[in-house]
């Protein structure tokens, strides 16, 4: 039998406000151990949550981002569930009146878009950490809280995507409207995004859905597809074997790629939700609203499809361009210096990217460096390959390409003379390949221009080199 598979995904991410959701701790990371805390993030007895404006207001600016219905009223409830690294034995968080309805997140695959459905986007406070490596804790189990009443927005998708190509495909475009959004950091490796996916099978052509399970707590978008990939095997197989699907909680074991039962998912009834007491409701003013929606940036899918209208390149360069906003500006900046889009496109993401994989703000090839580079193959000064060993040298110390041009001759080789001295060189060294080409085998051309590549060091032009190969042959 032929089967389809469902997945729908619930992403937590982190805000990217200074404190924490109800009270003034620092949300920083990587701070010692429980330092980070205070009587009411540890629960404490007879201590109150006083609401960060900052949380509502990075929520509604991601709804509007996504075309969310933004709610007048909202509410904070309970969810009663108890874990060590959750202090008050509740957390806060919204269930029935979350702040953003709605809503959809774009998804671009293969050239074609679709959107991805939204059920809601809602505001609560994340758990601490439970650590269990036996360097640290020996035989038992520690917990730090620092991460405990840090911000979360969740965003619960509709049972929306088929594949896993598409499930790891959507948290990139989410992934990037929040970090264009600057609400959200966006770093997997240190939990500042997580993604929960709910993973079920059915006959294809069915409308039923089938039994869902929940893959808890995958970090990375190479984690999110072989999770689905393999879950949707197992469940497939299982069936195949007139089993029963159990609704669960899995985990996800990267090291053998496998997903193992945690625990039998919960419904809603089991969390007890109820209204928080000692919140009062959210009441958005409209006014605000419009003032959030005036500050929003060009978020990627509309960048992406002016830099293919605008200056020309095709759909993948732009795509990759505008992954972030600050390599989308990198971009825009060196092609405002005059150079061509698409060599700009090209040196960006095939040559640079390769070179310095961090935040490129850090790179110290500044986009009036790389343009300063571009130029210079553009005249004729140095070679493209000459070019890729000085954009290396360039991010490598942080000098100008002229510079290391100027420092180790590397200036390309144009002297007609010259060069076609050395292409009657390279013939008469290798007169049984250059009889074989005469014979019909062409394809030996490209072994002769390599040998004037060596022969000059790389330095020759290899227009000029082509050019003269082909008279003398």
């Amino acid at each position: 039998m032929n089967y389809e598979t469902v997945i729908g995904l619930e992403v937590h991410a982190q805000l990217k406000t200074q404190s924490k959701i109800f009270c003034g701790c620092s949300t920083r990371f990587g701070a010692e151990p429980n330092a980070n805390t205070c009587p009411v993030c540890l629960g404490l007895p007879g201590v109150l949550p006083v609401l960060n404006r900052r949380v509502v207001e990075f929520a509604i600016r991601l709804g509007l981002a996504v075309g969310s219905r933004i709610a007048a009223r909202s509410i904070f409830a309970r969810k009663n569930y108890f874990y060590p690294d959750l202090p008050k034995g509740y957390q806060i968080s919204q269930y029935e009146t979350p702040i953003c309805v709605g809503g959809a997140v774009p998804l671009v695959l293969e050239g074609a878009s679709r959107p991805i459905a939204l059920v809601r986007i809602h505001m609560e406070e994340d758990a601490g950490k439970n650590i269990h490596d036996e360097a640290i804790a020996g035989t038992g189990s520690l917990v730090d809280l620092n991460r405990a009443g840090v911000p979360l927005i969740e965003i619960v998708s509709e049972p929306d995507m088929r594949n896993p190509e598409e499930a790891g495909e959507y948290l990139r475009s989410l992934r990037a409207i929040l970090m264009y959004l600057d609400v959200c950091d966006g770093n997997m490796e240190e939990g500042s995004l997580r993604c929960d996916a709910n993973v079920s099978v059915r006959p294809m052509g069915d409308n039923v859905l089938g039994t869902k399970v929940e893959i808890k707590n995958l970090n990375s978008f190479r984690h999110v597809e072989r999770a689905i990939a393999y879950e949707r095997e197992r469940q497939i197989e299982a069936l195949g074997r007139k089993e029963k699907i159990m609704q669960e909680t899995r985990l996800y074991d990267a090291s053998r790629n496998v997903t193992e039962s945690m625990r039998g998912k919960e419904e809603a009834h089991d969390y007890r939700y109820f209204p928080e007491p000692d919140l009062l409701p959210i009441r958005i003013d409209p006014g605000w609203v419009e003032e959030i929606r005036a500050t929003l940036p060009e978020l990627p899918r509309a960048r992406m499809e002016r830099f293919e209208r605008e200056y020309g390149i095709p759909r993948y360069d732009a795509k990759v361009l505008t992954t972030n906003r600050t390599l989308a500006d990198y971009f825009e900046s060196v092609v405002r210096l005059g150079v061509p889009s698409k060599s700009a496109s090209n040196w960006i993401k095939d040559e640079l990217l390769a070179l310095h994989k961090d935040d490129i703000a850090l790179c110290p090839v500044t986009p009036e460096r790389l343009a300063e580079l571009i130029r210079l193959i553009e005249r004729e000064t140095i070679s493209g390959k000459i070019a890729k060993r000085v954009l290396s040298e360039m991010v490598a110390t942080g000098r100008k390409a002229a510079e290391i041009v100027q420092a180790q001759g590397l200036v390309q080789v144009s002297d007609e003379s010259a060069l076609a001295a050395a292409v009657d060189e390279v013939l008469a060294a290798y007169p049984d390949e250059l009889r074989r080409y005469r014979e019909g085998k062409t394809k030996l051309f490209g072994f002769f221009v390599g040998e004037m590549m060596k022969r000059t060091k790389g330095k020759a032009n290899p227009t000029l080199v082509n050019k003269l190969l082909k008279e003398r042959l």
